[in-house]
């Protein structure tokens, strides 16, 4: 036999002694005991279960965390009065202590996030009904500044601002027109820019094809690209939320323009059809293929 069989063999040997020892070390319980514990050890165990039906997010935390204490604090109550055992009664309490310590410093982080009115009415308006917590929205707040517009003066201008930024109306009307043309108004909770944000990609730059214009006084928030984008890479979280607010945004002035559309002709139209900024537009004579085609048969 090899020396590595022989220390195999031994290895193994060593182990089943091991657990040979361990096992035998404690005597096996010939007798359960009839009596149950007392109401302290019993209340302590529904702590425990009811706490680990703890959710997720910051509430959650503190959730899972006040019970899983009571329950360690209920468990060292018991290992001091009934039981009267010292190390039971340490470890527990040592739980108990850690439990009330993260507990504190979650509920400090909830506390400590505070806004200014306009932000507290955004949040509650737009970003709590998607499940937004509060920390999350701080670090959306903090990447974003609060502008005043004047009535009548431009936000964007047709052909010569660039995109380079990303803005919330919360207060006014904003007025939207193409070639002069009115499109569509923007009220509070909508985005400004949002088809330019999406249509550009991180890496690219842009103009506004549409001038914005505040028929009131008007207050909005605006994110900077870069800084976004960077936010973004960071958090999963955020990104999918401003892509969704993104996409219903666009979607809703779409149905703006249709709406239009079909109060200037008496029926609705398909927005995906092409030349529907033409179709927008009462002024604008849309000469039907078949016409164009004879007149251009007649030149020739």
């Amino acid at each position: 036999m090899s020396i590595l069989s022989l220390g195999t063999v031994a290895a193994m040997a060593g182990n089943t002694s091991f657990w040979a020892h361990l096992v035998d070390a404690h005597p096996i319980c010939l007798a359960w005991r009839q009596e149950a514990e007392g109401a302290i050890y019993h209340l302590a165990s529904i702590f425990f279960v009811v706490g680990c039906m703890g959710g997720s997010g910051f509430f959650g935390l503190l959730y899972v965390f006040i019970l899983l204490g009571l329950g360690f604090l209920c468990s060292s109550v018991w290992a001091w009065l009934d039981v009267c055992a010292a190390d039971i009664f340490s470890w527990n309490f040592v739980l108990f202590a850690i439990c009330f310590i993260q507990f504190a410093h979650v509920a400090y982080q909830v506390r400590s996030v505070t806004f200014d009115r306009e932000f507290q009415e955004l949040y509650h308006s737009l970003f709590q009904p998607l499940g937004t917590p509060l920390p999350v929205f701080r670090k959306i707040a903090s990447c974003c500044q609060a502008v005043s517009l004047e009535k009548e003066h431009c936000y964007a201008m047709q052909g010569k601002t660039a995109i380079d930024k990303l803005s919330l109306l919360i207060s006014g009307r904003i007025r939207v027109t193409v070639d002069g043309e009115f499109l569509h108004h923007i009220f509070p909770l909508q985005f400004l820019d949002s088809p330019e944000w999406d249509s550009l990609r991180p890496t690219e730059e842009g103009i506004f094809q549409v001038t914005l214009i505040a028929e009131t006084d008007c207050r909005y928030v605006a994110w900077r690209r870069k800084k976004l984008y960077l936010l973004f890479a960071q958090h999963r979280f955020i990104s999918r939320l401003f892509s969704v607010l993104i996409g219903s945004d666009i979607a809703d002035k779409l149905y703006a323009l249709n709406d239009r559309v079909h109060v200037g002709r008496g029926h609705r139209y398909d927005i995906r059809l092409p030349n529907f900024y033409q179709m927008a537009v009462p002024e604008t004579v849309i000469t039907p293929p078949a016409e164009s085609l004879s007149n251009n048969s007649s030149r020739q």
